[in-house]
C-alpha cells in the first residue's frame, strides 16, 4: 500500500484531485458571495414591499384597520413566514404575532439585524422599523434562518462534488498505476535482455502512440546506435587482432631467427631493421585508431574556421601531381570559384589526400583521376573524387568505409583500411557524409560538407590552408594511409 502511495501514478492523480477542489473552492466562493448578497437584498426588497403596503392600509383605514388587517394577515400566513407588530405610542402591542417591542431595537429607522424571542426561542430576524400618523408604531420582520436549508443544499452540493472527485482521482491513480505498471514492464523486460547480451530487444512503438509509445522509439533509436555501435567495437578488435598478428608474427620469427642463427653483423642489423618496420607498422595502426577516436569525440570542432573548400582541393591536386605523372596519370581539378565551408582546414585536407590517394592507388595505368569542387542545392559542399580504375560492387560500397575494410581490389596493396574510415569521419564531423557511386568505369567518391552560413564568409577571417595539405600528408605517413610520394614527401605505407 505503501508502495502505491508512493508511485507516480498516485502523485499525479492527487494533483490532479488537489487541482479540482482549488478549482471548486475558486468556483464557490464568488457563487457564495453573490448568493448572500442577492439574497439580502431580496430581503431588503420583501421588508420594504410590506412596509409599504402596510403604511397605506394605515393611511386608508386608521389604526383599526391597520389592526384588523394584520390579525387576518397572521391568521392566514404559516408560522414564522413574517414578523408583524403594531404598537401604540408607548410601545404596547396592538396587533401581531410578537408579545413585546424589541428593547434591543435601535431608535434609528431602516433595516436592523436583531435577536427576537419566536415562540420562546431567539431567532435572528432581519426587521424594519416604520413611524405611522398618531404617535403608532409598525415592525415588520422575517426570518434570518428562512433559507438555512437552501444554504445546506448548497454545502451538501459542494461536499458531494469533492467527495466523487476524490474517489475519481483515487481509482483513476489505480487505473494509471496498473497501465503504467503495464508499460514498464515491457521496458523493465527489454532492458533485462539487452543486459543479458541480447541486442536486438526493441520495446513495442506503434506508429501515432502517446508519449510513452514517443519514447519507446526513442529508446529504440539508441538501442539501434548501441548496437551499431557496439557491432563496430567487435569489428575494430576482430581487425585489430587480425591485422596485428601478422607484424606480430613476422617481428617474432626475426627475432626468434636472430636468437637461433646467430648471423653475421650485417645480416643481424639488416633483421632489426626489419623488425623495426614492422613495430612502426604497429605503431601507424594504432595512430590511425587514435586519430580516428579523436575526431569521432567532436573535440576538433571547437577548431573550425572559413575554409576555402576549393582552394584546399587545388593544393592537394597539386601536390599529387608528380606522384599521378609517375603512373602515367593524368590528375585535374575543376571547380565553380570560392567554395566557403566551416571546417578544420586540416582534417579536410586529409581527407582530400586519402580520396585522391585512393584513386591514383586503383586507378588504370595510363588514366584519369578528376577532382571537382561543386555546391549543391541542399546547402552542402560536394567535393569529388574519380577514377577510371575497376571500381568495387554494391555491397562493398557500403562496407569500404568501415575500419579495416579491405576489398578484393585491395589484396596485394599496401594499407590497413583505415583510408575511407577517417574520410567518412571527417565528414561526420562536418556535418555531410561520404558517398560512393560508380563513375562507368571506376568509383565516384563525394565528400559533402555543410556550409553553416556561407553569406556570412568573409576571407580574411579564414585560415591560410596553403600549409594544411602538407601537414595532412605527414599525419597520413604517421598513420600509414598513404602510398605515393608527393613533392618529396614519401607516403609509402
Amino acid at each position: 500500500m505503501n508502495r502505491m502511495l508512493q508511485s507516480s501514478a498516485f502523485t499525479l492523480a492527487f494533483g490532479y484531485v488537489a487541482l479540482g477542489i482549488a478549482a471548486l473552492i475558486l468556483f464557490a466562493a464568488p457563487l457564495w458571495y453573490a448568493w448572500q448578497v442577492t439574497i439580502e437584498d431580496g430581503r431588503v426588497e420583501l421588508l420594504q414591499a410590506d412596509t409599504q403596503r402596510l403604511v397605506e392600509v394605515f393611511r386608508r383605514d386608521g389604526p383599526e384597520g391597520l389592526k384588523s388587517f394584520i390579525d387576518t394577515r397572521v391568521g392566514l400566513q404559516i408560522a414564522g413566514e413574517r414578523i408583524l407588530l403594531l404598537a401604540d405610542s408607548s410601545m404596547r402591542p396592538l396587533a401581531g404575532n410578537v408579545s413585546a417591542w424589541p428593547r434591543n431595537l435601535p431608535l434609528a429607522g431602516g433595516t436592523s439585524t436583531i435577536k427576537m424571542d419566536l415562540a420562546g426561542q431567539p431567532t435572528q430576524t432581519v426587521v424594519m422599523r416604520a413611524w405611522l400618523p398618531g404617535d403608532y408604531h409598525l415592525l415588520v420582520g422575517r426570518d434570518v434562518a428562512r433559507f438555512a436549508p437552501l444554504e445546506q443544499r448548497f454545502w451538501y452540493g459542494l461536499t458531494g462534488a469533492v467527495a466523487v472527485l476524490c474517489i475519481v482521482g483515487v481509482l483513476g491513480g489505480v487505473l494509471i498505476r496498473r497501465t503504467l505498471l503495464i508499460r514498464i514492464d515491457s521496458i523493465r523486460r527489454t532492458v533485462h535482455a539487452i543486459m543479458q547480451g541480447d541486442l536486438s530487444h526493441r520495446l513495442p512503438s506503434p506508429q501515432g502512440g502517446d508519449e510513452l509509445d514517443t519514447l519507446s522509439r526513442t529508446i529504440n533509436r539508441m538501442l539501434d546506435q548501441i548496437e551499431h555501435l557496439f557491432h563496430g567495437i567487435r569489428n575494430v578488435s576482430n581487425a585489430i587482432a587480425h591485422d596485428l598478428r601478422t607484424p606480430l608474427a613476422e617481428l617474432r620469427s626475426r627475432l626468434e631467427e636472430l636468437a637461433l642463427t646467430r648471423p653475421t653483423p650485417p645480416e643481424t642489423f639488416a633483421e632489426i631493421d626489419a623488425a623495426v618496420a614492422d613495430v612502426d607498422r604497429v605503431i601507424r595502426i594504432f595512430n590511425a585508431l587514435l586519430r580516428l577516436a579523436e575526431i569521432d569525440t567532436g573535440l576538433r570542432r571547437s577548431g573550425f574556421v572559413n575554409v576555402n573548400a576549393a582552394e584546399l582541393a587545388a593544393q592537394a591536386v597539386e601536390l599529387y601531381l608528380p606522384a599521378a605523372e609517375l603512373k602515367g596519370i593524368s590528375l585535374s581539378c575543376h571547380d565553380s570559384g570560392a567554395m566557403p565551408v566551416a571546417g578544420d582546414p586540416l582534417l579536410l585536407a586529409q581527407a582530400v589526400s586519402n580520396l585522391i590517394d585512393n584513386a591514383l592507388k586503383y586507378a588504370r595505368e595510363g588514366g584519369n583521376v578528376s577532382v571537382e569542387v561543386l555546391p549543391r542545392t541542399d546547402g552542402m559542399v560536394e567535393i569529388t573524387v574519380a577514377d577510371d580504375g575497376p571500381g568495387i560492387s554494391d555491397t562493398e560500397k557500403l562496407k569500404a568505409p568501415e575500419r579495416f575494410y579491405r576489398g578484393d581490389t585491395s589484396r596485394g596493396t599496401p594499407g590497413v583500411g583505415l583510408g575511407l574510415s577517417l574520410v567518412a569521419a571527417v565528414a561526420k564531423l562536418h556535418g555531410g557524409s561520404l558517398v560512393l557511386a560508380d563513375n562507368n568505369p571506376g568509383l565516384r567518391a563525394q565528400l559533402l560538407i555543410e556550409v553553416h552560413d556561407a553569406r556570412a564568409w568573409r576571407p580574411e577571417l579564414g585560415r591560410d590552408t596553403s600549409e594544411a595539405v602538407p601537414a595532412a600528408i605527414n599525419e597520413r605517413n604517421a598513420a600509414g594511409v598513404g602510398d605515393f610520394a608527393v613533392k618529396g614527401q614519401s607516403l609509402s605505407g
